[in-house]
């Protein structure tokens, strides 16, 4: 008896809908995720339990290394430009449109006014390697507010609702920290939230 033979036929599949959920799906975390701004230093927080978020804006970030030096900056470049004109026109710095360009696609402010022309002029490969060397001074001008003091004010005068988050290295000495504290407490910013590491193996116990 004869076989019969079944014919046999190509499969195809329709790719078309499964290229559309990709697009939409890159569309999606391409919009909702949000870039970290780089550190100008590398500061390893330490761990706690809290796991209340800092939140995404409006936002004046205050970095201290191992050293004490400190750091400080807000992703919103408005906010930024400002405080570079406040604090230009107060202590009669004059900036280039190239140091001020410079200034804008820098991460923190990180030196002294007496500073900061020269270290704008620099090239984005030294300006990264002469930051790690330089910082705000916390040292008061003529009894007055310090710089670092000026730039916190200059930030709640481009942004009162503007809100100060510290993050210190877990090997920064005590002093500095509170030094730090203490110039917050001065000008009446008593109000600050400390950025830590999620310790996920003491919050499990």
């Amino acid at each position: 008896m004869a076989k019969i033979k079944i014919q046999k036929k190509d499969i195809w599949i329709d790719m078309t809908p499964m290229s559309d959920v990709m697009t939409l799906l890159l569309c999606f975390f391409m919009l909702t995720s949000t870039f970290l701004t780089p550190e100008p230093v590398s500061v390893n927080a330490p761990n706690s339990v809290s796991e209340v978020k800092i939140p995404e804006q409006d936002v004046l970030n205050i970095l201290v290394t191992p050293e004490g030096r400190v750091y400080c900056g807000t992703e919103n470049k408005n906010n930024m430009q400002a405080m570079l004109d406040a604090m230009t026109d107060k202590f009669g710095v004059t900036l280039n449109a190239s140091q001020i360009k410079a200034f804008r696609e820098d991460a923190m402010v990180g030196a002294s006014m007496s500073q900061l022309p020269q270290y704008l002029s620099l090239d984005q490969e030294k300006m990264a390697e002469a930051i790690q060397k330089l910082g705000l001074p916390l040292d008061s001008i003529n009894g007055g507010k310090s710089e670092f003091q000026e730039w916190v004010s200059a930030a709640r005068d481009a942004n009162p609702d503007i809100r100060l988050a510290i993050k210190c290295d877990s090997k920064t000495p005590y002093p500095a920290i509170k030094k730090l504290m203490s110039e917050l407490q001065d000008m009446n910013e008593n109000r600050f939230q400390l950025i830590t590491n999620l310790d996920v193996k003491r919050l499990n116990d």
